[in-house]
């Protein structure tokens, strides 16, 4: 059951995707008790406990050193860009942005993955890629703009647009240079990446600690600290970097878009909000694009020559 999960990208990376929509769901909730640097810093360093349970007797402890001592660099830059940055760049915007935006500037992630593995390795996307993602995007921004694509034109932009569009650039180079990671057991590599960015994100965290502000842990608190640390960091990360390496980066970001239609599935069975039609239309449109896009055409994305 497990080997055939494990071999699945489409369930694993449909299933990153539902436990990364509820981490935005959670994260707003919570932003007003506990300061951005500060939760990102703990959710990384507790993330690293339920890794190292799980991996024990599982890994070959030295040899797994040994390939980071080989391959460092580029844990290091994994690390700093997927871990550190995105969450954090997140968690900063979410306090100043409303949520619409930073759906819509998400939403652009699949293209510019699909663009930067381009750039790095002159991959050219296969078409029905490119159609996958022209369908999936019209459904990520019919439900962002709840039906109505006039709401579009009424939108401001701050300084949290910013810090969320840092996270999607972050995150793009992120995906697009998994490819180049070391051929290590997944828990070893998760658990490097953790260590590498809870120890990026120590400095900002003491410096904002220092100037007080500081994580109050209430029960809510505790409780959404625990769900971030099991779903969102260690099972979602398992999940997505395994179907980046079954699928590709270019068509494993597609699912992505589906973090409206599961964030909008949470927010009307957690929060009491309304399935409207507009939900409706929008999933069906992501649906078809992630079909479109992964259905066809198994091979490899096409290099210029």
């Amino acid at each position: 059951m497990l080997t055939r999960l494990w071999n699945s990208p489409q369930i694993l990376l449909t299933l990153a995707s539902l436990f990364w929509a509820g981490n935005f769901v959670v994260g707003r909730a919570i932003l007003t008790e506990a300061p951005p640097v500060a939760m990102a810093f703990w959710r990384w360093a507790l993330a690293i406990i339920p890794v190292v349970l799980v991996a024990r007797g599982r890994v070959d402890v030295k040899h797994e050193l040994a390939l980071v001592r080989r391959h460092w660099l580029i844990i290091v830059v994994l690390g700093v860009l997927g871990i550190s940055c995105f969450n954090t760049f997140v968690y900063l915007g979410l306090r100043e942005t409303a949520s619409i935006n930073a759906l819509l500037m998400q939403s652009a992630m699949p293209l510019l993955i699909l663009l930067a593995c381009f750039v790095l390795y002159r991959e050219r996307p296969l078409p029905q890629q490119i159609i996958g993602v022209v369908l999936s995007l019209g459904g990520v921004i019919f439900i962002a703009a709840r039906g109505h694509l006039e709401t579009l034109t009424s939108l401001g932009f701050n300084t949290g647009d910013l810090w969320v569009l840092a996270a999607v650039v972050a995150y793009t180079f992120y995906s697009a240079l998994l490819r180049k990671k070391p051929a290590m057991h997944p828990l070893s590599f998760l658990v490097a990446l953790f260590i590498v960015g809870a120890l990026a994100l120590l400095p900002p965290y003491l410096t904002e600690h220092a100037s007080g502000q500081v994580m109050r842990l209430t029960p809510q608190m505790v409780a959404a600290l625990a769900y971030l640390v099991i779903f969102p960091s260690f099972l979602s990360y398992l999940c997505f970097n395994r179907g980046v390496e079954l699928l590709g980066a270019g068509r494993a970001g597609l699912f992505i878009h589906l973090l409206p239609v599961f964030g909008s599935a949470l927010a009307v069975i957690f929060l009491g909000e309304r399935f409207e039609s507009f939900h409706l239309i929008g999933a069906v449109l992501i649906g078809v694009g992630l079909l479109v896009a992964a259905g066809r055409g198994r091979s490899a994305p096409r290099k210029m020559s």
